[in-house]
């Protein structure tokens, strides 16, 4: 896999988490070298093994994981012919006793984890080592059951050390007179007294050192000299038979080189399984289905690094489309959505558990290439385009059936009609090679393509057209726009540039000639013929829905409280049909719309792109107020078009619109009202 790409997608990230999870430093370089595989049994083994551990740590119970501190270095001296000390051979009677808890724990938990299980039967506690070791190694020290001879020798020395004592004792009350103070002290590994210089011929001895000041001079008293000559004896008798027994235990180690070898492997893999196990714990992940196609099928699939309160991603590809290009607005979680998908081929690929619902299925993939960020670079003397073209280049080298290329921001960073073709080029040739591709854009062009290529499909992300919030849920099947006005209004940008920039838009559009258009003659023609049958099916919707408005009405039925014009349709020949939001009136009709907009007319409003009814024409500012799904909003007439006439939607000048604006409530209390006073009935109307 390329590494570039495994960072862009922040593999690196999950790698360091899997790190973390682990207890010692062997199962942290097996983390360490963790990668995806394209074998697929190994990644089934993997993923088996992962399941597993997932359902231990969920089980409750506390898994004897070691920490096996010393033992790697312990065991590269294995068959050096070295002789280890108390504190390496007691490390390793610790870890034999881990290896025995282990083997212990798994037994029990073979109906939970019955392959991980299966692997601690290969491991050895080595119990005639464990048992010896622990025999004569406590506490860091040989005991004096290690050997009858050593047992012998420390008899001795404790008696010696008991005579010297007394001796000490009675030489400290003979001369008190002459001490500096009245303690022993050790000098040279041998007992002395604290005498005062100017008194040093009142205490017969032999004098082994003397403080830094001068005035103090420790002297061995020669009534324990011969005591301490044989005790030193017998401690040079006792660290040669020391060196016996652990000479003796090093041996017995050495016999058991290779059983302790396997044991720290297992161990280490213990605790690598065991790391990827809470990963999957912490980020909620699953055992994802593995195909033997080349396919993606992601259902309610979160990001591992951005948690449970990430919004959950559907997505397909290889199976009825080959190429996803995802548009919407910034900020809208177009960039997530590639690098969730990337990066949960790249973890399922790894043998991890993938945050996402039951039911998912993944390819296995020989290449992941990923395009994403500017890749800009001051030492490589790359630009945002020369970057995008770099990996391009490395994608076309790659490109087959087995290849997923995630491309962000397509035809950026250079002149957007060259760019827009050389995107369009790049997707037909990869089309034919069978790679599946994920791509953004905010191009009309590229939307257009996948609209009208088979096996490719355009997605958006959501957008509330009215908080002006994007709502990071990819919906398959529409293109979505950039909101890059509606943006901008929400971040508080001044309404005379928002004006302006609407105003040369408009004007760009208007002056485009239509054989400026990507499509063909034929298509044009197909998109005009849908765009025509889309709009007579909301006319006679909207026309059937007033009187059905207006029949409620005589027959005193419910009434709506507000007006809700149809604003989707079923979608023409496409595959999965999805809804599509109603398109503006065609120029076409233009001259007919020439007039100022009166209460009751259906309206476009273009910064939400859906229509509503004016409920109050334009004021001296030119503003006017528009009911739109129950609100009342004020919008610059410059930024409304006549959708409908209110002749054409209501039958007769009579037509009460307060069916449109009024609630049933409102209507019924505004009827007793002229009829009779009833004490404490009264109206309130929203604020507009």
């Amino acid at each position: 896999m390329n590494e570039a790409t495994l960072r862009k997608l922040e593999y690196d990230k999950i790698k360091q988490m899997t790190v973390d999870w682990t207890v010692s430093d062997a199962g942290k370089k097996l983390a360490e070298k963790m990668k995806p595989s394209m074998s697929k049994s190994q990644i089934q083994a993997w993923q088996n093994e992962t399941f597993e551990a997932s359902e231990l740590l969920g089980s409750g119970a506390s898994i004897p994981l070691s920490a096996m501190e010393g033992i790697e270095a312990f065991l590269v001296l294995l068959g050096k012919g070295r002789s280890y000390t108390e504190h390496e051979l007691e490390s390793l009677s610790v870890w034999l006793g881990s290896v025995a808890q282990m083997k212990r724990y798994m037994r029990g938990k073979a109906h939970i984890a019955p392959t991980i299980a299966a692997y601690a039967e290969s491991m050895d506690d080595c119990k005639p080592l464990r048992e010896e070791l622990g025999r004569c190694i406590r506490y860091g020290m040989l005991t004096d059951e290690a050997s009858s001879d050593l047992a012998y020798v420390r008899r001795h020395i404790y008696a010696t050390e008991d005579k010297i004592s007394k001796k000490m004792e009675h030489s400290l009350s003979k001369y008190r007179s002459s001490l500096q103070e009245s303690i022993v002290s050790k000098r040279r590994d041998r007992f002395v007294l604290a005498v005062k210089r100017e008194l040093r011929k009142q205490v017969p001895g032999t004098v082994l050192d003397e403080s830094s000041s001068g005035q103090t001079l420790f002297i061995e008293p020669n009534d324990v000299s011969d005591l301490q000559g044989e005790l030193a004896e017998w401690r040079s008798a006792e660290d040669r038979e020391r060196m016996i027994v652990l000479s003796n235990l090093s041996q017995l180690a050495e016999s058991y080189a290779h059983v302790l070898e396997t044991n720290a492997q297992a161990m280490a893999s213990f605790d690598f399984i065991m790391a990827r196990g809470k990963l999957a714990r912490s980020c909620g992940g699953r055992r994802v289905t593995l195909s033997d196609e080349p396919v993606i099928w992601l259902k309610g699939a979160r990001h591992p690094l951005l948690g449970a309160d990430s919004m959950p991603l559907d997505a397909e590809l290889g199976i009825r489309w080959k190429q996803l290009i995802i548009t919407g607005p910034n900020t809208g979680g177009k960039t997530v959505s590639l690098k969730t998908i990337g990066l949960h081929v790249l973890m399922a690929q790894s043998g991890l558990l993938i945050p996402a619902e039951e039911g998912s299925v993944l390819g296995i993939f020989r290449h992941v290439v990923a395009d994403v960020g500017d890749g800009q670079s001051l030492e490589q003397s790359l630009s945002t385009f020369s970057s995008h073209i770099a990996v391009l280049k490395e994608m076309f080298e790659v490109a087959d059936t087995r290849t997923l290329l995630l491309l962000d921001e397509m035809a950026a960073g250079t002149d957007p009609s060259e760019g827009i073709a050389l995107s369009i080029a790049m997707l037909e040739i990869l089309l034919e090679r069978g790679s599946l591709v994920g791509a953004t854009t905010h191009f009309n062009e590229i939307k257009s393509f996948a609209a009208r290529t088979p096996g490719c499909q355009n997605g958006r992300m959501a957008f509330d057209p009215v908080t002006l919030k994007p709502l990071y849920r990819l919906e398959i099947g529409e293109a979505g726009d950039s909101h890059a006005f509606a943006i901008a209004r929400r971040f508080g940008l001044p309404e005379a540039v928002m004006l302006r920039a609407e105003s040369l838009l408009s004007n760009k559009k208007e002056t485009i000639p239509a054989s400026a258009s990507p499509l063909s003659g034929k298509e044009n023609s197909l998109d005009s013929q849908q765009s025509r049958n889309e709009q007579e099916q909301s006319l006679d919707s909207q026309q059937s829905w007033h009187k059905q408005e207006q029949s409620r009405n005589r027959n005193e039925r419910e009434l709506r409280s507000d007006t809700k014009l149809p604003l989707t349709i079923p979608s023409l020949g496409r595959s999965p049909v999805h809804s599509v939001a109603a398109k503006p009136p065609l120029n076409s009709n233009e001259g007919k719309r020439k007039r100022v907009f009166e209460k009751g007319d259906s309206v476009w409003i273009f910064p939400l792109r859906r229509a509503g009814v004016v409920y109050r024409p334009a004021d001296e500012k030119g503003n006017v107020l528009v009911q739109v799904k129950g609100e009342k909003l004020s919008f610059n007439h410059k930024r409304l078009k006549l959708y409908i006439a209110k002749e054409e939607l209501y039958p007769g000048e009579s037509y009460d619109l307060d069916i449109v604006f009024e609630s049933k409530e409102h209507r019924r209390a505004r009827h007793d009202m002229s009829r009779k006073h009833v004490e404490g009935l009264e109206i309130i109307l929203p604020p507009e």
